[in-house]
């Protein structure tokens, strides 16, 4: 029986097969043949995917290359291909337990170190002052590295002002250029300000056309911290990969719904870090730079708000 996740990949797929601009795309890529999954060759340049700066100076690749749910070979597999094509930033997270794969990804790669931008995530079990230096070096063993890019408090549950001390520490230290923070309401985010010597770099939560999180936009703007997006294609739910309203705007661009998606998120100044397991999709996530959304297609865009996440498991 297909998983639900499964079904989302295979609507997607359909979709981009019968997508105008899928097929121009290919059109314009003369060695992909008749079929856009023969784009093995296929390399955009990491230097054209423009950065964002975080309150440290830190510069972030604006898109990068999410690793939820990946395991094993496919998540190993994933990586050094979405290295190949031309991504710099890795999201993955203590709880996803990929975190050997994703570093033997990266190593598969033959890139150097310096030139990517990793991020991992402190899970709840882990919280506390001592506990989560643990946790920290038992990430960086598992993915091989002396340093990350970005470390970040994944729920805020638990000791989470304890852990920020210590990763206060570790960051004067050098060991991480960059401490955030993900799923943090702006109270959450006020709580942790009680005690925190060091401002958040980053918030990351869930967002997406159904979920745009509109207050806690306004919020980290006002505070200067970067907004980060999971699931910047709701996983393919609510049909996001299908909806009309995307598909119209998608169809003047010669673009998909994933790449108009992507698009707004860019032009909102939002970081998104959308997985996939399949080449053609990793390069077509990444083809967002040559084209720009109208003001009235963002507000066309926000109009499909629903203001309820579409992952209620979580929440």
């Amino acid at each position: 029986m297909e998983t639900k996740s499964q079904q989302n990949q295979i609507k997607r797929r359909n979709f981009l097969q019968r997508s105008a601009g899928f097929a121009a795309s290919a059109i314009l890529l003369p060695f992909l043949g008749n079929s856009a999954y023969s784009a093995a060759n296929y390399i955009i340049d990491s230097s054209s995917i423009p950065t964002v700066k975080l309150n440290n100076g830190l510069l972030m690749p604006t898109l990068g290359f999410g690793t939820y749910s990946l395991r094993d070979n496919i998540c190993k597999r994933s990586v050094a291909e979405a290295i190949s094509v031309g991504y710099r930033l890795f999201d993955t997270a203590s709880r996803y337990g990929n975190e050997t794969f994703v570093g033997s990804g990266i190593k598969d790669s033959g890139i150097k170190r310096n030139e990517l931008f990793i991020t991992s995530k402190l899970w709840v079990d882990d919280s506390g002052y001592e506990k989560t230096k643990i946790a920290f070096e038992t990430s960086l063993k598992k993915l091989d590295t002396n340093y990350l890019d970005l470390y970040l408090i994944h729920r805020p549950r638990g000791d989470f002002k304890g852990s920020w001390r210590m990763m206060e520490e570790l960051y004067k230290e050098g060991k991480i250029k960059a401490i955030g923070v993900s799923n943090f309401t702006p109270a959450q985010y006020e709580d942790l300000m009680l005690v925190a010597k060091i401002k958040p770099a980053i918030n990351q939560i869930e967002t997406h056309a159904f979920f745009q999180e509109i207050d806690s936009y306004g919020y980290l703007k006002k505070k200067g911290v970067q907004m980060e997006a999971w699931a910047p294609f709701a996983e393919g739910r609510n049909e996001l990969f299908t909806n009309e309203t995307l598909a119209s705007i998608g169809k003047k661009y010669n673009k998909s719904n994933a790449q108009v998606s992507l698009r707004w998120h860019y032009q909102r100044g939002i970081v998104a870090i959308p997985r996939t397991v399949q080449r053609a999709h990793m390069i077509e996530n990444l083809k967002i730079y040559d084209f720009k959304l109208s003001d009235a297609e963002m507000k066309v865009i926000s109009a499909l708000d629903l203001n309820v996440s579409q992952f209620p498991e979580w929440t």
